[in-house]
């Protein structure tokens, strides 16, 4: 049976709300899903192994004076993958997958500003629970043949696109399964996975000739990588780091090429969002449809670039006045960093960043940062009473007293003009926007979100409602009664 090959038969079955007990949890797939992801692409890319010792070693280094034990499991498991789709219907399947795991679409992400075709969404677990048990996390682009200049390019695009199927009918089947019955068996689920594994594993016959392939390259590396393929390959599985700068001093020792510079806010005691670098893409052997009158010749022998080693370093999540300074504090950076080397871009990073506060308590007080509350076990001294008294005030006294503490909530999701930053290094760095071959877009969420068939869920609800429960927990344990 497929499923025996698959960790899945051991994991636990049932779940809240399941009238029968045989069905696997979504956060258990999820679990399943993501470590087969992570063998397929050690197959695939062999890279990725040394790139996993590197972190791992790091983060071990770290992990004393860093985290706890607990967070130390999640870190250790934690990926987040990025795939290319090319059109509505699949990003459509793609949502209907990832539900099956447990992730919904969060956030909106308009790459087009940044001279990228597409845009994106990441699909992701919610619940703060599941986020605990794996926050397992795919970034999903989805094509805006619109945007592309050439009216020949698009046309071939879609076509192309037209005519490919990347879910095979036994996925398709046990897609439709697992929403009819609210939940999928081991054997099933076992099927599901390795069947879900085949539409995003590397294909290395083209599903195009060479001189489409390179007609399609000339006008956007991004859209060959796309419709030129049978599948929709992932193209990094990015571990999670606790030091990033020393896990790329140590990849560059290693003599893997990497980015000349960091991406995301600069270095800080107190991190926040999230800070990105990769190895660059592998130029990798493919073979191309043959369209020669030479029958001898079944295939055209070429090459791809597409496929990279990323890392990430995460920091506190931060709220919408938090963003917009960071927004606001970046493009000055940029701005006055135009024509300077990547050293130079790093120092006038932290010379801008200065004035963004460096420090939990500054932070939590100007309301830039989400955090969570914990009790600290102490009692609550006679001196406060919530008689008369307004729920803000009272918790400010808790926090004072030592019978509360926070800590920041971490930031699950991802930054467009980072991720377009690592996109473009791995492409062919086009730093000149008004010479790209694609038009102006702007953000267009409500045509993804037809695409999905549902509603993005908004991050910022997701960290607030967190912070929030986080809140209310503790002072129900405290029995504070909430002023109404």
């Amino acid at each position: 049976m497929l499923s025996k090959v698959l960790p899945v038969q051991h994991l636990p079955q049932g779940g809240p709300g399941k009238q029968t007990n045989h069905y696997v949890h979504p956060d258990d797939l999820r679990t399943a899903f993501a470590l087969e992801m992570s063998r397929m692409y050690r197959n695939e890319v062999p890279l990725y192994s040394d790139l996993i010792r590197i972190v791992e070693g790091v983060n071990d280094q770290k992990f004393a004076q860093s985290i706890n034990s607990n967070t130390m499991d999640r870190l250790d498991l934690e990926r987040h993958g990025a795939i290319r789709l090319g059109k509505p219907m699949e990003m459509r399947t793609v949502c209907r997958i990832f539900g099956v795991l447990g992730m919904r679409p969060v956030g909106y992400y308009d790459l087009s500003a940044a001279g990228l075709p597409m845009h994106a969404t990441c699909f992701r677990p919610t619940a703060v629970s599941s986020l605990a048990k794996n926050p397992f996390r795919i970034f999903t682009t989805l094509l805006r043949p619109e945007l592309i200049r050439s009216k020949e390019a698009q046309d071939l695009a879609e076509c192309m696109l037209a005519k490919r199927t990347i879910f095979s009918p036994e996925l398709m089947r046990m897609l439709n399964t697992a929403e009819s019955q609210d939940g999928l068996d081991p054997e099933q689920a076992g099927i599901f996975i390795q069947e879900t594994l085949k539409t995003f594993s590397w294909a290395p016959t083209a599903a195009a000739t060479a001189e489409e392939y390179q007609l399609l390259k000339a006008q956007h590396p991004i859209l060959a990588d796309i419709a030129c393929f049978k599948t929709a390959h992932i193209n990094h599985l990015t571990p999670r780091t606790l030091d990033i700068t020393t896990s790329q001093e140590n990849m560059r020792k290693e003599g893997m090429a990497v980015k000349d510079r960091i991406e995301g806010p600069p270095s800080r005691r107190c991190p926040i969002l999230l800070r990105q670098t990769s190895f660059l893409a592998l130029e990798e052997p493919i073979k191309f449809v043959n369209n020669s009158h030479d029958e001898s010749l079944q295939m055209v022998q070429g090459s791809h670039k597409a496929r990279f080693g990323e890392i990430e370093e995460r920091g506190a999540a931060v709220t919408p006045y938090g963003r917009k300074f960071y927004d606001e504090l970046l493009s000055k950076a940029m701005e006055n960093a135009t024509g300077m080397s990547p050293e130079e871009v790093d120092e006038q990073m932290i010379s801008t960043f200065c004035s963004f506060p460096d420090d939990w308590d500054e932070l939590r007080a100007q309301g830039l940062i989400y955090y969570e509350y914990e009790c600290t076990g102490k009692s609550i001294p006679d001196t406060i009473t919530s008689c008369g008294t307004d729920r803000a005030t009272i918790v400010q006294q808790l926090l004072t007293e030592g019978v509360l503490e926070t800590k920041p909530i971490t930031y699950e999701d991802f930054l467009p003009f980072s991720a377009a930053g690592i996109f473009q290094s791995n492409l062919g760095d086009k730093s000149n926007q008004d010479n790209l071959p694609i038009l102006k877009g702007s953000a267009a969420q409500d045509q993804l979100e037809r695409a999905l068939d549902m509603c993005i869920i908004d991050p910022d609800q997701l960290y607030a409602s967190a912070q929030e429960a986080s809140l209310e927990i503790c002072l129900r344990k405290l029995g504070t009664s909430r002023r109404t």
